[in-house]
């Protein structure tokens, strides 16, 4: 999970709240294009491809863990070591990043009316 696909869900993350507090995030459009749709992070989208560089990140540690068990030529433990760290560290993160969508989930379906 890179940092730009970080930054970029946490200013929809905060784009998100502002709204929900009633305070527009952007100032509003008017004129020709204002039916138009906005331009701007697909949410969904960041949030699947950053699941899915997770994942890849787990199975290429998976992959170098295997290959050093299994004694293949040109294995090295250190960079299956690092890689391993570095996929724990990145789900660690995302699942931070979920337990914090799923509390601002939980304390907007709480607000009053």
């Amino acid at each position: 999970m890179n940092v730009s696909n970080m930054d970029a869900l946490l200013a929809q993350m905060r784009s998100s709240a502002a709204l929900a507090a009633g305070k527009p995030a952007s100032p509003v459009r008017e004129g020709a294009d204002a039916g138009a749709s906005r331009t701007g992070v697909d949410f969904p989208a960041l949030f699947r491809q950053s699941l899915d560089q997770v994942n890849q990140a787990q199975g290429h540690a998976a992959g170098l863990a295997r290959d050093f068990e299994l004694g293949a030529p040109g294995a090295n433990l250190t960079e299956a070591m690092i890689s391993m760290q570095k996929a724990s560290l990145s789900f660690q993160y995302t699942l931070q990043v979920r337990n914090k969508l799923v509390a601002a989930y939980q304390e907007i379906m709480n607000m009053p009316l």
